[in-house]
């Protein structure tokens, strides 16, 4: 039961990290010539906080569920490495979210500093959020990828 509610907060706060980065993606560019605003940083701590929180109860899911270290324990690392389904959601989910975790609050870093113009400030961010959108896609587990796995989990 509780990593069935973990498992939905965790499918549901990935749409919101999508939206979100959209947003900022958007923002970026549209505001490119204007100052970087409260509302500019309150959009990119948004996304911060969901970002680490989805990966906070993504850890609890990758140790504790049925995925991932659980999946070492029964089929060995050699096996697991092998089968690309199970190497999937060992490796390649959690290592693309780590990614995205971490370019994700480099643009946090980046939106507290100081840079000669607003504009470059806009443009690196907006290419931090981009990097970041390409990985979160290429590493969820979308229904076309895995016929069992549906657009919303654990409803």
């Amino acid at each position: 039961m509780f990593f069935n509610i973990l498992l939905a907060l965790h499918s549901f706060l990935r749409w919101a990290i999508i939206v979100v980065l959209f947003i900022n993606i958007f923002n970026s560019i549209s505001n490119k010539n204007k100052p970087y605003s409260k509302l500019d940083r309150a959009w990119n701590l948004r996304l911060t906080i969901i970002t680490h929180t989805t990966f906070l109860i993504g850890l609890i899911q990758y140790f504790f569920g049925d995925k991932g270290f659980a999946l070492i324990k029964t089929f060995g690392m050699k096996e697991v490495m092998k089968t690309a389904s199970l190497r999937f959601w060992v490796v390649e989910h959690f290592t693309g979210m780590l990614i995205a975790v971490v370019v994700i609050t480099i643009a946090s870093s980046v939106s507290k500093k100081t840079f000669s113009t607003d504009a470059a400030k806009h443009k690196k961010l907006m290419w931090l959020y981009i990097i970041a959108f390409i990985v979160i896609m290429a590493s969820v587990p979308w229904p076309f990828r895995f016929n069992e796995i549906p657009w919303l989990r654990g409803i």
